[in-house]
């Protein structure tokens, strides 16, 4: 039995699709993925915008569309993460904040959106929700308030706080920082570190690898659907001259705050 809250083994993803001509073809996205994910740890998956890392969230989520054809296994607590478990965990003990904040239902009062996930008495839901907004810098007030009335670092922090449940293990977050400021993101970034230090597995998915070198324990380098490399947060410094894989090195010195150099 594994011993990781999450393992994926030998995890390929394909679509059935139509060409011109209504020629049937298959495309492969991800082919021969693999990862794992401790307890108590911050995985990052990066890679550029494109390569496929949603896919990866939605999969384990299973919410990719119905022409999707997935193989290999899930792993969850050492068990298969079959379909009727993965509906029995998701929004409970596995939580996914996704990158649009369009999930957010705009005829909604925030505070409720929240509420949503909780289990309990009315007073005690309420306590709860606004125990958490307090932990992600907003006001009991702008509990209030409907999604279009926000900004869109508050809606960020509204969308962490619709996810986070009080029986959650496991976070998948799909690239959940997009253009947010700094301060906004610095305090999203810390509350992932502050609930993996409380034991959460979580798993981040993002093409920022400065924010996920900050935080996280280990980074996962993806492309084209396969995983390159998987090494300490630590070896994403300097010229990245630990890292083994060479794609792995040009895409960290790629970044304008090393060397800006192509990635090919």
């Amino acid at each position: 039995m594994s011993s990781f809250l999450l393992e994926v083994k030998d995890m390929s993803i394909s679509f059935e699709q139509y060409k011109k001509g209504l020629k049937k073809f298959t495309g492969t996205p991800i082919s021969s993925f693999d990862v794992q994910l401790n307890r108590g740890e911050i995985l990052a998956i990066v890679g550029a915008s494109g390569s496929g890392k949603s896919l990866l969230a939605h999969a384990i989520m299973d919410i990719l569309p119905k022409n999707a054809i997935v193989s290999g296994d899930i792993f969850y607590n050492g068990e298969i993460l079959s379909k009727q478990k993965i509906k029995q965990y998701r929004g409970r003990k596995i939580a996914f904040i996704p990158q649009s904040v369009n999930y957010l239902d705009p005829t909604m009062k925030v505070k409720n959106q929240v509420r949503i996930g909780f289990l309990g008495s009315k007073k005690k839901r309420s306590a709860m929700q606004e125990q958490l907004f307090l932990k992600f810098g907003l006001k009991k007030s702008d509990g209030e308030l409907y999604p279009y009335q926000l900004s869109g670092g508050m809606l960020r922090r509204v969308l962490f706080a619709t996810c986070i449940s009080p029986d959650t293990e496991l976070i998948i977050a799909d690239e959940p920082t997009p253009g947010i400021h700094q301060s906004v993101l610095d305090l999203l970034l810390s509350q992932l570190r502050y609930l993996a230090d409380k034991g959460m597995g979580v798993m981040l998915i993002t093409h920022d690898i400065i924010s996920a070198a900050k935080i996280a324990d280990r980074i996962t380098v993806f492309n084209e659907g396969k995983t390159i490399e998987t090494a300490p947060s630590s070896f994403f410094c300097k010229n990245g001259e630990r890292l083994q894989n060479e794609y792995s090195q040009r895409l960290w010195r790629s970044l304008p705050q090393n060397e800006f150099i192509e990635v090919k």
